[in-house]
């Protein structure tokens, strides 16, 4: 036998024994996105035991539930750019080894002071596993039709984990105290780190040229102040310690842009969003989650505030929105073959625009069909949409520059959340807010404290009692089914815009491109010396 045949089929059979690994790979990343996904989501039980257990002001308890979502934000394009650098294994072993002992430090705090610094490193972690786990898939699945069907199995287990968080912390909170609900973490990051380290594979960019270390910083400190603006005003907050964040991240972000540009070796190629494809996904990924979170804020306070269900039965009644979103991650791979990324993204968002017309038929009576039918075609709409917007992204990216562009994917996605929180309630805030403001038998004071959310008239049509608090119950109840009304036709709007955007995206899904970077191909050397050797 030739030494060239020699190497040729050891090359042969290190592809083969890479092509064998890769799914185990992808159980891995699974999940260690299945972990950020739950600790999003699985405080949210918990926040009334935390209160009465550890008794935190009103500051510290916003913290306690915001400070997670907005260092991992921040962070997300910091890690994902030095992942390129030094590694995206490495980083991701980082990221578990954090987040295990976050966790433990969560679960034990006993102070809220302790708890915000717990949650903060937590961001931490997910900061570093996030952007990794994305831009490993992009390198483990060269092949764009097998990388489809990873993402589409990726971008189900995310919805399986936010899902999964309320329910699995309503349950540890029925048996065990509230610090369990982070306790489910660390034996997940005690089998995840060994095998992980086993069985990944490293990878990191081309490596030219220095970390650019100011604007990774740059970046970080920006991020945190328009991500922590945008969560005030979705809040209702409009005075200086929103506006001071909002326009000094602004400033961070313009300057890192500036930076960037001047630069030899960029930390974020800003290239990439001359390319169509790239920068259109990324738009459809802010606009379709912006439309999620606001809804599903709005519809779970819909459920229990007007029809007055429990939380677990909200949370079950969310539950097929989460099903249909899994069924079109799973699905997404055929489709995209099928449709292509334009036809389908935007026949994604058309068809959460029908799901969302038709939910405006809910009014103050329970009609679970009605709702079953909306939450099915809303949760398959969404999820195809991100599905096709995620894929196009990721493969637009040059592969050095793989943990840069899940940075930034993962950076629009939670931007798209806030927005979407701060936008839509201000919609519901202006459409239900005016309805209160004449309500017979009721003072101006008891009107105005009303308005600003529905719980609240609740507890101030219980202290007013006798006909003014039901004649003030029944108002806000009505003002908020029209104020959900209103807000489900901006939604649909806002969908339809996403729908033209997606039309830039390219029509077929391109399959041919080379990226033999995932392959290990002989030296001249080696082959000489397989030569010499036979």
């Amino acid at each position: 036998m030739s030494g060239t045949t020699t190497a040729a089929m050891g090359l042969r059979r290190r592809a083969a024994g890479a092509g064998a690994n890769r799914w185990v790979v992808l159980v891995v990343l699974c999940v260690s996105l299945l972990l950020v996904a739950l600790d999003a989501t699985v405080l949210h039980v918990a926040v009334p035991a935390v209160t009465e257990d550890l008794k935190p002001g009103a500051i510290e308890l916003l913290w306690i539930v915001d400070i997670y979502p907005l260092v991992c934000a921040s962070l997300l394009i910091l890690f994902g750019t030095l992942g390129d650098r030094v590694g995206r294994r490495r980083i991701l072993l980082l990221g578990y080894a954090l987040f295990g002992v976050a966790s433990a430090m969560a679960a034990c705090a006993d102070s809220a002071q302790v708890l915000i610094v717990a949650r903060a490193l937590l961001g931490v972690g997910g900061a570093m596993i996030m952007p990794a786990t994305l831009s490993i898939l992009r390198q483990v699945f060269p092949d764009r039709r097998e990388r489809a069907l990873a993402i589409g199995i990726w971008s189900a287990v995310a919805a399986v984990g936010a899902a999964v968080g309320p329910l699995l912390g309503g349950f540890l909170l029925e048996h065990f105290w509230w610090g369990s609900v982070f306790l489910i973490n660390i034996p997940l990051m005690l089998v995840s780190l060994p095998v992980g380290r086993l069985l990944l594979p490293e990878s990191k960019g081309d490596g030219e040229g220095p970390w650019d270390v100011i604007g990774a910083l740059m970046a970080a400190a920006g991020l945190f102040g328009i991500v922590l603006g945008v969560k005030r005003l979705g809040g209702g907050e409009l005075g200086p310690f929103t506006v001071v964040p909002l326009v000094t991240g602004a400033v961070l972000i313009t300057l890192f842009v500036r930076r960037q540009r001047r630069r030899a070796h960029p930390l974020v190629d800003l290239r990439m969003f001359a390319r169509p494809a790239f920068s259109t996904s990324v738009g459809c990924i802010v606009l379709a989650m912006l439309a999620l979170v606001g809804l599903e804020l709005i519809a779970a306070q819909y459920l229990q505030l007007v029809l007055g269900l429990s939380p677990l039965e909200t949370g079950l009644r969310l539950l097929p929105l989460t099903v249909a979103a899994m069924a079109a991650g799973l699905a997404g791979a055929r489709m995209l073959r099928r449709f292509g990324p334009r036809l389908m993204v935007s026949l994604g968002f058309c068809l959460t625009a029908v799901a969302v017309v038709l939910l405006t038929a809910m009014g103050g009576e329970d009609n679970t069909g009605l709702m079953l039918c909306g939450f099915v075609l809303l949760g398959f709409g969404l999820e195809t949409t991100l599905f096709g917007a995620y894929e196009s992204m990721l493969s637009e990216a040059p592969p050095e520059q793989a943990g840069g562009a899940a940075a930034i994917g993962e950076t629009s996605y939670q931007l798209g959340a806030g927005i979407g929180i701060a936008l839509l309630g201000s919609v519901m805030n202006a459409a239900y807010a005016p309805g209160l403001s004449s309500v017979p038998g009721v003072p101006a004071s008891a009107s105005a404290a009303a308005g600003h959310s529905l719980g609240e008239a609740y507890e101030v049509a219980g202290r007013l009692g006798g006909e003014a608090g039901v004649a003030l119950r029944r108002t806000a109840r009505d003002c908020f089914v029209y104020g959900l009304h209103v807000t489900l036709l901006v939604s649909a709007a806002l969908l339809l815009l996403g729908a033209v955007m997606a039309l830039r995206l390219p029509r077929v899904m391109q399959c041919g491109e080379a990226e033999t970077e995932a392959v290990e191909l002989p030296s001249p050397r080696e082959v000489a010396e397989s030569r010499v050797s036979a």
